[in-house]
C-alpha cells in the first residue's frame, strides 16, 4: 500500500505533541510520559495548532487523540508548572482569556468526527479534553475523574459539559467529590463508546477509525456541525440550521447513489 503518510506542518512543530496525517486521518498524540503527558504550556500551544490545521484541511476526514505510553492520557494541568508559575509571582491563563483560543473549544468546534482514544488515566483537563471528543474509546484501566474540587481549581469546561453528558445527579456527585470512576462505570453511563484489554486498544480503535472515515466526508462534517451548534436548541430550530457542507447538492452524494446502484464502494472527492 502506497503509504500517504504527512509530516505536521512547521507551525505543528512541537517537541510535546505528535501530529501526522494518513489515509485521511489526523492523529495526534500527547508525547510527554514523563510528566503523565500533562497539559503544560507547549502541549496546550501544539494541541490547539494541530486541531486547528486538521479541522481546516481537506485531506482531513477524522481527527484521533491519544497520549503516549499506557499509564496516561493526559493526567490535566501541569501542576509542576502551574506551582513555578505561582512561586514566581506570574499569573497562569485563566479559563476563555489569554492569546491562544480555548483548547477545549477548539477541539469541541473542530467539525470532523473526533475521537479520544484513551490508553491511560484520563484526570482534569485530560478527561475535559477527552470530553470535547466526540467518541471514546478506553483501555480496561483506564480511570476517569475532575479532581479539581480537591485543587482549589475550577473545570470550567468540564463543568459545564459533564452534566450535558451524564445524569445530572452522577455529574455532581462526580464534580463534587473529586473522585474518579472506572472505564467501566463510564461505559456503563455512556461516557465512553467501548472499554477494551489495553493489548487491544490500537486495533479496535482503527477498526472504528476504519468504519467511519469510509463513509462520505462531506456527511461527516455536516453531521458534526449540527450536533454541535444545535446541542441545546429546540428540534424546530436545530433543522432549520444552515451549518457545514451542504451533502444534498455534493458530487459524492451523486456518486454514493450511483455506487450503492452499481454495487460497487464509494469513491468520495469531498466535494
Amino acid at each position: 500500500m502506497l503509504d500517504t503518510t504527512k509530516p505536521a506542518p512547521a507551525s505543528q512543530d512541537n517537541p510535546f505533541v505528535r501530529y501526522e496525517i494518513k489515509d485521511h486521518v489526523a492523529r495526534i498524540t500527547i508525547d510527554r510520559p514523563d510528566r503523565r503527558n500533562a497539559i503544560g504550556r507547549d502541549v496546550r500551544r501544539g494541541l490547539i495548532e494541530a486541531f486547528a490545521d486538521a479541522a481546516v484541511n481537506d485531506d482531513v476526514w477524522l481527527v484521533t487523540l491519544t497520549g503516549t505510553g499506557d499509564q496516561a492520557f493526559c493526567a490535566g494541568g501541569d501542576l509542576k508548572e502551574k506551582d513555578e508559575t505561582a512561586r514566581a509571582n506570574k499569573s497562569i491563563v485563566v479559563p476563555m482569556t489569554g492569546a491562544y483560543r480555548n483548547l477545549y473549544e477548539t477541539v469541541l468546534e473542530t467539525y470532523k468526527p473526533t475521537i479520544a482514544i484513551l490508553n491511560g488515566g484520563a484526570y482534569g483537563g485530560g478527561f475535559e479534553l477527552a470530553m470535547a471528543c466526540d467518541l471514546r474509546i478506553a483501555a480496561s484501566h483506564v480511570k476517569l475523574g475532575l479532581p479539581e474540587a480537591k485543587r482549589g481549581m475550577g473545570a470550567n469546561f468540564g463543568s459545564t459539559l459533564l452534566p450535558r453528558i451524564l445524569p445530572r445527579a452522577i455529574a455532581m456527585e462526580m464534580l463534587y467529590t473529586g473522585d474518579p470512576i472506572t472505564a467501566d462505570e463510564a461505559a456503563r453511563w455512556g461516557l465512553v463508546n467501548a472499554v477494551v484489554p489495553k493489548d487491544e486498544l490500537a486495533a479496535r480503535a482503527d477498526a472504528l477509525i476504519n468504519r467511519i472515515v469510509c463513509n462520505a466526508p462531506l456527511t461527516l462534517r455536516r453531521y458534526k456541525h449540527v450536533s454541535v451548534k444545535g446541542w441545546d436548541m429546540p428540534i424546530a430550530s436545530a433543522l432549520r440550521l444552515d451549518v457545514g457542507p451542504n451533502p444534498y447538492l455534493s458530487a459524492d452524494r451523486e456518486e454514493g447513489v450511483r455506487a450503492f446502484v452499481e454495487k460497487r464502494q464509494p469513491r468520495w472527492t469531498g466535494r
